[in-house]
């Protein structure tokens, strides 16, 4: 696997890209199937493509799934056998980075010359990570970025990302950078990532409320940049049977419903919320908006106070074990 970019230096040049086209897919993982998983998101990519999108961004999860409704048998202060059960069929659903699923997707995006941001559930020694993995076509898997903040329950499955995986990929689209879900609640989150210059804010998520287009908006207007947010539209006939759903047991049940979106720097909406089931959502991308949103805008350049406020970022990896040895 190529060695992964940690974050860009901060005031970066203006991006000078030429207009393109932008996609968001919307469609439900599968749970049990992840190689199949990785199948369908290298057909919906080659679709999006032939489309003549450049940018293709993939839910919260879509490599591993999301498991809505689950609590894994852990009441507070004990842990059922089947909530351990649950969660080994989970730990095995979770993909490597040097694995099969990886290899798929990156033979996507060098056949069709994409940009690929996608979510994934990433195992690495005894504990899974959410995390957005970072495609550029011919150069295969360059960067990820592990969510810092897992949300409620999600703590209980996930581990924590740490500021080493915080990256903005500089590209001929832009500068391409992914915050997962609720990290979009985090103020000062988003102001690293702006202060490494993001054009394209890309945000997976699992989030499919009425709050969340407005969150969205509001983030495209903060960091006068693009925001492409995915959520997978998925039924409860997509996880297996013996799948714990707090929402029910009806295959045809809603677990999310989707609301992907794609956002213009002024806050414009470009495509979405779309909420009527699997779809790709596409919009045209004209980096030069981003100057004129920032004309009278710029929350790390001019429209800051320095001398008032100041963010300290923390990017080293962090460590349970640090070995040293003396000559």
């Amino acid at each position: 696997m190529p060695e992964m970019r940690n974050a860009m230096p901060a005031a970066p040049e203006p991006d000078l890209a030429l207009p393109f086209q932008a996609a968001v897919v919307q469609a439900a993982s599968l749970p049990s199937d992840t190689p199949g998983a990785a199948a369908k998101a290298a057909l919906l990519i080659h679709e999006a493509a032939s489309a003549g999108a450049r940018l293709i961004v993939f839910p919260e999860a879509f490599l591993g799934g999301y498991p809505k409704g689950a609590s894994f048998g852990a009441p507070v202060g004990m842990r059922r056998p089947e909530g351990r059960d649950a969660f080994a069929a989970y730990f095995a659903a979770a993909i490597d980075l040097d694995g099969p699923e990886v290899a798929v997707i990156a033979a996507a995006t060098a056949q069709t010359g994409a940009f690929v941001v996608m979510g994934v559930i990433e195992r690495d020694g005894g504990t899974l990570y959410c995390t957005a993995l970072f495609f550029d076509g011919a150069k295969g898997l360059v960067a990820k970025h592990r969510k810092l903040m897992p949300t409620a329950a999600e703590r209980l499955i996930w581990g924590f990302g740490d500021g080493s995986t915080l990256p903005v990929i500089e590209t001929p689209l832009g500068r391409i950078g992914a915050v997962i879900c609720w990290e979009n609640y985090m103020p000062m989150l988003r102001m690293a990532m702006y202060d490494q210059g993001v054009t394209l804010y890309c945000a997976p998520t699992a989030d499919d409320r009425e709050s969340w287009p407005a969150t969205m908006r509001h983030i495209a207007m903060e960091g006068r940049c693009f925001v492409l947010s995915a959520c997978q539209h998925i039924t409860r006939g997509a996880y297996p049977a013996d799948h714990e759903c707090a929402l029910g047991d009806a295959p045809e049940t809603v677990l999310m419903r989707g609301g992907s979106m794609i956002v213009g720097p002024l806050g414009e909406v470009l495509a979405g919320p779309d909420y009527s089931g699997e779809t790709i959502i596409y919009a045209p991308i004209d980096p030069a908006a981003i100057a004129r949103g920032k004309y009278d805008f710029d929350a790390t350049g001019h429209y800051a106070r320095p001398d008032v406020f100041q963010l300290r970022v923390n990017t080293a990896p962090q460590r349970a074990v640090s070995r040293t040895s003396e000559g």
